[in-house]
């Protein structure tokens, strides 16, 4: 079992920046995929960045791309994300994800692609 826990988000004004963690516990997480979703009041859960194992490969979302940087630590067990230039828009819960296939090649954008989930952490952008 993997138990992620996010944190980092609170209220900041629109153009401000934020940075998520995502911290790993019960199993180390260094051999597999991570992922940052987010969900909006009212709308479904969205694919916003992915890291793969190593760290070397990542991809984005399009309406964050340029904006927002995934990253990980994988001696502290740990993901993150760096987000700049925020925008009201991109108010949301932050969801971390972790895939279970040992040094997966891809970098996976669904949701049913990823085996553990954290509890979320609220990002509100102010105009």
């Amino acid at each position: 079992q993997v138990h992620l826990v996010e944190s980092g988000g609170q209220l900041v004004q629109d153009g401000g920046s934020l940075r998520l963690s995502c911290a790993a516990s019960g199993r180390e997480i260094g051999d597999y995929a991570a992922g940052w979703f987010r969900q909006a009041p009212g709308k479904e859960r969205e694919f916003v960045a992915s890291i793969s194992w190593n760290g070397e490969r990542t991809r984005y979302a399009d309406s964050v791309r340029g904006r927002f940087t995934i990253a990980r630590n994988n001696a502290k067990n740990m993901v993150y994300l760096q987000m700049n230039n925020l925008e009201p828009e991109d108010t949301a819960v932050y969801y971390c994800a972790v895939e279970l296939t040992f040094r997966y090649s891809a970098l996976p954008t669904t949701r049913s692609a990823y085996a553990y989930w954290g509890q979320g952490t609220q990002v509100t952008v102010s105009a």
